[in-house]
């Protein structure tokens, strides 16, 4: 990555030698001299694109060493180069992807300043960084219940367990009204059952159920499991004080046996880390995205799992993903579910480039292949372990690509049902986003962002671009935040406020 500068200032970022753009580090006017004889021909505003030469009608755009796009008509050098000039070009081909290509051996990754943390164990399992009591709902129909109960739990039982840190209503709009043996419902089903056993759970069950939906808790339990103690539908209760009675008498044992826990050293072994990332813009793959994958690799030195997710986001990258896939296996994996979701977005009558935001573009990412190039990059340089479908947990420890929807919030509930114990969370253009069940580390990629929300980003990678800091120094800032996040020595601004998102389950079957 090289920076160009006039005075000491730099101006703009291009990423390869061979790359005929580079980005704006700063708003440009127009008549700036960004290469000797080279003028800007407009303002270009920041992290938009400046075309370095001349380039001709049909001839490539080319950033990260990628063509990005075909010139619709000939661009000036200096010319300001926006989503509208470009022709997008055909996704990578599934066929046959090379794969174990590009392996680099654990030896090679960083090593981690720290190989453990203070976490709630589960036994065999993940541990949990917080320690949480859980109500499923089965339906959405008794979400206001749900609500208005756990609003009572926590005025009139929490205070008596201190070594529980929250009571969590998890509601979510599945449940009825659907196909629920149709080919795709195990997705939504998986997602919600896996959800409720998060580790942040300690294994506790507690479901509220009407009684007349489809989701009966056959779906969501095993037989064993079935019994009083852990589930109450609530058509069988007699007016709402006894509803409430029971429910409370319900969490009040389950929070007896949650106050026993306490965070012990445990390894990172045991520790899930969730990578997403939303408003991206043009520097997101520069800055922030990288340095969380540096994160990332030290972590996985370190033997800690690391999911990455996002198919739409990768799809432009999954030759690169390939030569990163361990095995034959891995590699076809990772190709039936972009296979899948190029079906599933043909089938609703549109292709990748649907998933750009207004937000990504005004931030100067031109199209879906822009995006994708910068957003694989949280994903580090580790080998690719394992691949799982959205709502599945993975069986390895190492990276593991959760392959989900883009969305934000239909993404991490994804990974919380795959078990991470937190996520971190790159944006470039700013989203107040959070999950109730597991911490959310902000990570911004400029300057500009974290002076703008100074209380709501939790680190800011935006010095990497102006040269006063390096991917290195930020990667190893967000382990060392990630590690007192998980260990419960710091709490993510999005925490503080109580920032928390819906539960957005992702259901492709149909609703009836």
């Amino acid at each position: 990555m090289e920076q160009k500068e006039t005075k000491k200032t730099p101006l703009f970022i291009q990423v390869k030698p061979e790359d005929n753009v580079a980005i704006a580090i700063h708003d440009l006017e127009e008549g700036i001299e960004v290469l000797p004889g080279i003028f800007t021909r407009t303002p270009i505003p920041q992290a938009h694109k400046i075309a370095l030469r001349k380039i001709g009608k049909g001839e490539a755009v080319i950033r990260y060493g990628v063509v990005l796009g075909y010139a619709k008509e000939e661009i000036l050098a200096g010319a300001w180069i926006n989503e509208y000039m470009l022709v997008l070009p055909e996704s990578p081909a599934l066929d046959d992807l090379p794969y174990g290509t590009h392996l680099v051996p654990p030896d090679e990754l960083p090593m981690p300043p720290v190989h453990t943390f203070m976490g709630y164990s589960n036994g065999e399992g993940y541990a949990g960084t917080r320690n949480l009591l859980g109500i499923m709902t089965s339906v959405q129909c008794v979400a206001g219940v749900a609500r208005a109960a756990v609003e009572r739990i926590k005025k009139e039982l929490l205070p008596k367990y201190p070594y529980v840190e929250d009571v969590v209503a998890i509601t979510h709009s599945y449940g009825c009204g659907v196909a629920i043996k149709a080919p795709m419902a195990d997705i939504p089903i998986r997602s919600l059952k896996n959800i409720m056993r998060h580790p942040n759970f300690g294994g506790e069950i507690m479901v509220l159920g009407l009684g007349c939906e489809k989701l009966t808790y056959e779906y969501l339990l095993d037989k064993e499991e079935i019994t009083p103690e852990n589930c109450i539908t609530i058509q069988d209760c007699h007016g709402q004080d006894e509803m409430m009675k029971q429910i409370l008498q319900m969490a009040d044992q389950k929070l007896q046996r949650l106050n026993g826990r306490r965070r012990e050293k445990l390894p990172l072994s045991k520790l899930m880390v969730g990578m997403q990332c939303g408003g991206s813009d043009a520097f997101s793959g520069l800055t922030a995205n990288p340095s969380a994958g540096y994160a990332a690799d030290m972590l996985v030195r370190g033997g800690a799992t690391v999911l990455f997710s996002e198919v739409t986001e990768v799809r432009d990258g999954v030759h690169l993903l390939a030569a990163r896939c361990v095995d034959r296996q891995v590699r076809d994996r990772l190709a039936k579910e972009m296979q899948w979701y190029d079906d599933y977005l043909a089938d609703g009558g549109v292709d990748r480039d649907a998933n750009p935001t207004p937000g990504n573009k005004k931030g100067g990412l031109a199209n879906i292949v822009e995006k994708a190039m910068g957003s694989i990059a949280k994903s580090g340089t580790a080998p690719i372990k394992e691949v799982i479908g959205p709502g599945q947990q993975p069986s390895k420890h190492g990276l593991i690509f959760c392959a989900t929807p883009a969305s934000d919030l239909v993404c991490g509930p994804s990974q919380l049902a795959a078990g991470i114990g937190l996520q971190v969370f790159m944006t470039g253009r700013g989203t107040p986003y959070g999950l109730e069940i597991a911490p959310v580390i902000k990570v911004c990629s400029r300057t500009e962002m974290k002076e703008h929300w100074f209380d709501m980003i939790d680190i800011s990678a935006g010095e990497i671009a102006t040269g006063e800091k390096t991917i290195e120094e930020v990667g190893t800032e967000i382990f060392h935040y990630i590690i007192d996040v998980a260990s419960g020595r710091k709490r993510p601004y999005s925490d503080q406020y109580g920032f928390h998102n819906d539960l957005c389950i992702f259901n492709p079957a149909p609703i009836t």
